[in-house]
């Protein structure tokens, strides 16, 4: 990655999102199907997980990024060091 949690905050929030966090995951977790409601844009910072979205699964690695719209399902599992992710959301009004 090309850049800190700090960059990475600051841009986002340019952006427009109202919250950015960083998100650990113990190793081996898993999040059956479940929605949110809110949007949100991240990325992987370290280890790796498995991101279901309807029939397609993505195995998401260091540097990968990916995204959601509010109220979209989704199932989430993690590797065997667990992972780190940096999340920008984006609140309803």
């Amino acid at each position: 990655m090309n850049h800190t949690y700090d960059s990475y905050k600051a841009d986002m929030l340019a952006r427009g999102f109202d919250e950015v966090i960083s998100r650990d995951w113990p190793a081996g977790a898993e999040l059956d199907t479940h929605v949110h409601d809110f949007g949100l844009e991240a990325v992987v910072s370290a280890g790796e997980m498995w991101l279901t979205v309807g029939d397609t699964t993505r195995h998401l690695q260091p540097g990968d990024t990916f995204a959601l719209n509010a109220g979209v399902p989704h199932a989430e599992r993690y590797g065997a060091a667990g992972a780190t992710y940096w999340v920008a959301r984006r609140h309803p009004a």
